[in-house]
Order: C-alpha cells, then sequence, then structure tokens
C-alpha cells in the first residue's frame, strides 16, 4: 500500500488551503456586524436579511435562474441531436465542416463569441434582453454537452438497439426506450454542465444583454468594482452553500447506487 510522502502531504495541505480558506474567510465575514469587510466587529446575521431585501440583487438572480434553466434545456436538446448524428451519422458530406462547428466554441475565446454574436443581434435588428443571453448562452453550452453525450453514445452497445428493432420497434421508439434511457446520465450530465455555464458566464451575457435583464455575475462585478460589501459576502456565502449541499448530494447518491449495484451483483452470483 502507497503512503503519501511529507511532501505530497505538504502540496496537499498549501493547495487546498490556496482553495478553500479564502471561501471560508469569505464565509466567516459574512456575518460580520460590521460595513467594513476586513474589520470583525461581532456575529450577526443582518446583511442575510439585507441581503434578501434588495430588490436589484433578486431580480438578477430571477434572471440568471431563468436563463440557466431554458439556456441548459434548449442546449441539452441540440447538443445530444448533434451527438447523435456524428456518431450514428456515419460519413456525410459536410461531416468535418459540421463538426468542426459543434466543436469551435470549446476553443473560442469568450470575448470573440459574445462580440460576434452581438453584431448578428444588431444585424437582425434583435433586442437584447434575457431572449439573446439565452441563445447566446445555448450556442457555447451546446457544444460542452454535445462532447459529453457523444463519449456516451461511443461506447453505447447497439446490439441492444438491434434487438429492440428486430422485435418490431420503430428508430424512434428504440431510440425512445432503448437508447435515451441508457444515455439519460450523460444526458443528465450534459445538462448540468450546460447549467453551471449559464450561471457563471459574465462576458457573453455581458455583451448581450440588454437594459432590463442583469444577471447575477453581472450584478456582483457591478457591484465589486465600486467596494465589496457585506451582501455580497452574504450572497457568496449562500452560492457556496447551495454548490456544497450539492455536491455531497450527488456524492451520497452515487454512493448508495454503487452500494446498490454491488449488493445485486452479490445475490445474483449467489443465486447461480
Amino acid at each position: 500500500m502507497n503512503r503519501l510522502s511529507p511532501f505530497n502531504v505538504v502540496s496537499l495541505t498549501f493547495g487546498f488551503a490556496f482553495l478553500y480558506l479564502p471561501m471560508l474567510i469569505l464565509v466567516i465575514f459574512s456575518f460580520n456586524e460590521s460595513k467594513l469587510v476586513t474589520v470583525w466587529a461581532g456575529f450577526s446575521t443582518q446583511w442575510y436579511g439585507t441581503l434578501f431585501q434588495n430588490e436589484a440583487f433578486l431580480d438578477a438572480a430571477w434572471v440568471t435562474l431563468k436563463v440557466a434553466v431554458m439556456s441548459s434545456t434548449l442546449a441539452t436538446v441540440l447538443g445530444t441531436m448533434a451527438a447523435y448524428v456524428l456518431v450514428r451519422g456515419g460519413r456525410f458530406m459536410g461531416r468535418t465542416l459540421f463538426s468542426g462547428m459543434i466543436y469551435a466554441p470549446l476553443v473560442m475565446p469568450e470575448v470573440i463569441t459574445g462580440l460576434s454574436l452581438l453584431l448578428l443581434f444588431i444585424g437582425i435588428g434583435m433586442d437584447r434582453g434575457v431572449m439573446t443571453i439565452v441563445l447566446a448562452h445555448t450556442t457555447f453550452s451546446m457544444c460542452f454537452v454535445s462532447v459529453v453525450v457523444s463519449s456516451r453514445l461511443s461506447t453505447f452497445d447497439r446490439s441492444l438497439e438491434e434487438a429492440a428493432l428486430d422485435l418490431g420497434a420503430s428508430q424512434f421508439d428504440a431510440f425512445r426506450l432503448v437508447t435515451l434511457p441508457i444515455i439519460a446520465p450523460a444526458v443528465i450530465s450534459g445538462w448540468l454542465l450546460a447549467f453551471t455555464l449559464s450561471l457563471d458566464d459574465l462576458v457573453i451575457a455581458s455583451f448581450t444583454t440588454g437594459p432590463a435583464a442583469t444577471t447575477l455575475p453581472m450584478k456582483i462585478w457591478s457591484s465589486v468594482r465600486l467596494g465589496v460589501s457585506p451582501e455580497i459576502n452574504a450572497l457568496s456565502s449562500i452560492l457556496i452553500g447551495i454548490v456544497s449541499v450539492g455536491v455531497i448530494t450527488a456524492s451520497l447518491l452515487s454512493k448508495r447506487h454503487a452500494v446498490r449495484v454491488r449488493r445485486e451483483e452479490q445475490a445474483a452470483q449467489r443465486v447461480t
């Protein structure tokens, strides 16, 4: 059994401290009674109450959540369709160009993507707002969904699908009843990835938004430029808490699923 050397232990300690110690300090100072974010004046939860009374932050959070849900759903549908065509479509005219257009946003700088979409919306005379942000986020997150789903489709056992076709199922029914349930974890992972990318985006949203649509990252950025306030600390702490709960829940569900699969395998071995 390999043991961690002192160098590895020290490296991991400093690495995790560098990543998570600032977050811990931020959470602690979100309960600071003072308006000064660097001077501790006592424990208080007043800034959380102030945050929930701030209409600007609440509106920005609602816009961000609405954009993330719509763009991730649309990106998942389009990305899954694109992945299916790339993996199952075989060779067809324009396949190289099609795959290049799908994967280009992966390496394209966000500034270029945002600027090009801004020029497109101006050229077609489309008013910038929530829908333009949704379209922009769908454009750059669809490629991530396509990569995740195509990697699962490439290792998919097509004999299961062929068996359904031999039993009289149509192509659509075989996809709906056999293929889609098997690749569902990859589809869900792609949706979560697109949702996270949309929540976190600042650059593309800044180019494609309008005066009536401000996302939460944009609101935080504009507020931080004037100075970090305790409300920003409280908001960041809430986001950290939500992410932590999500990660812990996913880990527990994954562990429970692994235990159930192991028990089913052991029961099957005892039967045989």
